[in-house]
């Protein structure tokens, strides 16, 4: 059984609305940040990465830029640009990219069901990013970026979220990157009761992205729980803000990786190990065109890798990820990447950055390696939490990304 709920939302009016909503804070650095929010003093940007009113360079986890978010928080209220609906409403957030539309529902979860699993994660969390979140969500008193969880889709709730987006939205507007954001708030009575009971015949959702976000976001309803002596459960502080959409109408595009130096070895010495597990053919093709396939591209060649059989388990959900397959027989093994949550020497670049990005960092000298990645899938994804196991670190990346500042949660 999952629970959705209602709440008063934090908001825009409509002219400021496409200007207030941000990227996520995790998928730009401070830099790309205060470029995106020069000249535009709306930017929720503002309030999620606060460090771009402070002197560049300063600790991203130092208390000054936990304050100078509620500092912005609180001064974007009292101007006027964000404004608390006076009931409690769910909203239908859709997206549009490339002619690609997903539409899910934006509603408070519970942080008792992420911490009995109904709400299934399938990455680990990092302890200094969760502490963040944790200190940010804690000075605004708000959930300032939505989660974006899934489920497996229904009949019956996608009539529901049909027939509501039939009425006129109350925001319209497409971002700089080309990417259309459209909201309704949905005041029907009857409507919230009905997808309210749709969900709980829902066994559990799935944290697509935002596992950082949520584990934060639980972990302060157990922080508040414990210092409020007349705590009853119904408390704001109990829930999270998310979007959930259904399963068949999201994307995860290519998560790639690049290092920064072949581990001492030669480059051919490199080949040569690489091909005990992989069959290697030079190619022109940079995106690898099936699973347990690898772009490859190191000094101005790419390269077309293929897992051999009987290198990893086909039966394992996990092992057979293409992402596993690459660690445990290449980055692992042969480069020394022992733990990619940790190790300086790989990055990953998101597919949205493109394969130019990959061929770029290389041929600048900036890392001797790149690999290309075949997308993991949603049910792949699915399966993986279902059996209670964690993915390797950056196995997806989902495009489009959910703004930040279309609707806040209040914790109060």
């Amino acid at each position: 059984m999952s629970t959705v709920k209602p709440f008063k939302g934090i908001r825009a009016p409509k002219e400021i609305a496409p200007k207030l909503a941000a990227l996520p804070y995790d998928v730009i650095n401070s830099e790309e940040a205060r470029k995106l929010a020069e000249g535009n003093q709306y930017s929720f940007l503002h309030v999620t990465k606060p460090e771009i009113d402070l002197e560049p360079g300063i600790d991203l986890y130092d208390q000054k830029v936990y304050n100078k978010a509620r500092e912005n928080f609180s001064s974007f209220r009292k101007n006027g640009w964000l404004n608390q609906d006076p009931e409690e409403n769910f909203y239908i957030y859709k997206q549009v990219m490339d002619g690609r539309e997903q539409v899910g529902l934006m509603c408070c979860c519970s942080a008792d069901e992420y911490w009995n699993d109904t709400i299934k994660k399938h990455e680990l969390t990092r302890a200094d990013k969760e502490e963040d979140r944790l200190k940010h969500v804690d000075v605004i008193n708000a959930n300032a970026g939505p989660v974006f969880l899934t489920y497996k889709a229904t009949s019956s709730i996608d009539s529901l979220i049909g027939k509501a987006v039939q009425e006129k939205p109350e925001y319209d507007f497409t971002s700089p990157d080309g990417i259309r954001h459209v909201l309704w708030v949905v005041k029907d009575k009857n409507f919230a009761e009905r997808i309210t009971a749709e969900f709980k015949k829902i066994p559990c959702l799935y944290v697509a992205d935002g596992h950082h976000r949520s584990a934060a976001a639980s972990r302060i309803a157990k922080v508040r729980r414990e210092k409020n002596p007349n705590h009853t459960g119904k408390e704001e502080y109990n829930f999270f803000l998310a979007v959930l959409f259904p399963h068949n109408h999201l994307y995860i595009m290519d998560y790639n990786r690049t290092v920064k130096d072949l581990n001492g070895n030669t480059p051919e010495e490199f080949m040569k190990k690489v091909e005990k597990s992989f069959i290697v053919e030079k190619t022109t093709e940079k995106k690898p065109s099936g699973a347990k396939t690898f772009g490859m591209y190191m000094k101005g060649q790419w390269y077309k890798l293929t897992a051999k059989p009987g290198t990893f388990n086909e039966k394992d959900p996990v092992e057979s990820l293409d992402v596993s397959i690459l660690q445990n027989n290449l980055l692992a093994p042969i480069l020394g990447i022992q733990d990619p949550r940790k190790d300086k020497r790989i990055d990953f670049i998101g597919g949205i950055r493109g394969m130019n990005e990959l061929e770029k960092v290389v041929n600048e000298g900036k890392f001797a390696v790149s690999f290309s990645m075949f997308p993991t899938s949603i049910e792949q994804l699915m399966s993986i939490a279902d059996n209670g196991k964690i993915m390797p670190p950056k196995s997806t990346w989902f495009e489009p990304k959910l703004r930040s500042g279309v609707v806040i949660h209040s914790l109060e």
